[in-house]
């Protein structure tokens, strides 16, 4: 999901961003599969694509938006169990060398890294460590009005603190200096120095902050920095080896130059190597194809987790936007639960649809809209309109 600046800025990734704690977990060079290994088999999907006629409308409305929207390059992957998968990857991964985008490609995931913190948290409520109804005040100081917004409402978006990433001196301070290294409470200090938006619990505003908080809840409730308890606690369960959270702005091999016009003249730049700090655990997690699959179906379904916490986390509540609810954080959009990504550079959308237990995967790199559109939205509508006609991904643009 995505915030804007002046005119719309970085948002979380759905998001965005990242402040980088000592990492247990180091950017390392892809893990490419055996000959004749497809990594993207799985979820009961028979072998051999969607049928020639789902694949060629799949093909063409892909590239259509990819056309029409500017799209360099996109990966998408959809695994229907019963009838079969799509995988493929279109456009440029490089406008300049003109490289092809491959679908082994790691990118930014941007706001999807909120589906991870929060399940580091949750990880601690099964414990016993935390309870989701504990105010912030007893875990962070100094946060405004923090003895009445609890650990649940910073999950909703609903606790009612200003978004750090709407306030003009922090876009200014990263858009003059992108390699520039935040930390959590450098972010925070953005936001606290105004005045909270409304009261907890009584309206959903999208808020880096909130998740830069719970983010600082983990560390100080598990002793751990938030890099190895997630690496720990949540990517080694679930399998994920492809998965980065970063300590720099380095990014694995291969990748796709990532290109915004989240700039200080508003022209296009290519932020692949921005310091993704000033998202943290909002924003600024690292993965790919592979990885984001397997995430989809573990987030929606609750595998790490009891299927009492489970059931708060899919607690979906109205975000004033048709179509759109939004749980701990985890959204539904007409059906598909799970999260999107918007980062200078890169947007994802990972969800799955419980009805069908399909999965959507989608990876661009570019976060520049169109129309006042997300391309990823735009991408996600064009697919679940062919396939999923009863259910079609149409997350509004304002929330990010």
């Amino acid at each position: 999901m995505r915030r804007t600046p002046s005119r719309r800025l970085l948002a979380a990734a759905l998001l965005v961003a990242s402040m980088l704690t000592p990492l247990a977990v180091t950017p390392a060079a892809a893990v490419h599969p055996a000959p004749g290994v497809d990594r993207y088999h799985g979820d009961d999907c028979p072998p051999g694509g969607l049928g020639p006629e789902l694949t060629a409308r799949l093909d063409k409305a892909i590239e259509d938006v990819r056309r029409q929207a500017g799209i360099p390059g996109i990966v998408a992957g959809l695994w229907m169990p019963g009838k079969g998968s799509y995988v493929r990857a279109s456009g440029v991964a490089d406008t300049v060398t003109r490289a092809p985008m491959t679908t082994d490609v790691f990118v930014r995931i941007g706001s999807e890294t909120k589906t991870f913190t929060v399940t580091a948290l949750l990880k601690l409520v099964d414990q016993g460590r935390i309870g989701l109804d504990d105010p912030i005040s007893d875990y962070v100081d100094h946060v405004p009005n923090g003895e009445n917004i609890t650990l649940r409402q910073l999950a909703e978006m609903r606790s009612g603190l200003f978004p750090y990433t709407d306030d003009p001196d922090f876009q200014h301070d990263l858009l003059s200096d992108p390699q520039r290294e935040f930390t959590p409470h450098e972010v925070l200090a953005y936001g606290f120095r105004h005045d909270n938006t409304f009261d907890p619990g009584t309206q959903f505003q999208y808020s880096n902050t909130n998740l830069v908080l719970l983010g600082l809840v983990v560390e100080k409730v598990s002793g751990r920095s938030l890099v190895d308890f997630i690496e720990q606690q949540v990517l080694r369960p679930a399998r994920l080896r492809h998965t980065v959270f970063p300590v720099d702005a380095a990014i694995p091999d291969p990748h796709p130059r990532g290109y915004t016009d989240q700039t200080l003249t508003g022209e296009v730049a290519d932020a692949t190597d921005w310091n993704p700090s000033w998202a943290w655990a909002a924003g600024a997690m690292i993965s790919d194809l592979h990885d984001l699959h397997r995430w989809a179906r573990i987030v929606a379904t609750g595998t790490l987790l009891s299927p009492q916490t489970q059931a708060e986390r899919l607690r979906m509540l109205p975000t004033g936007h048709p179509g759109t609810s939004y749980g701990l954080g985890i959204f539904d959009s007409g059906g598909w639960i799970g999260h999107n990504g918007s980062i200078p550079g890169y947007e994802t959308v990972t969800v799955y649809l419980p009805s069908r237990k399909a999965t959507l995967v989608l990876m661009l790199n570019t976060d520049i809209t169109y129309q006042g559109q997300e391309p990823s939205s735009l991408v996600a509508r064009a697919i679940t309109e062919i396939v999923t006609p009863d259910n079609v991904y149409d997350r509004p643009a304002p929330l990010q």
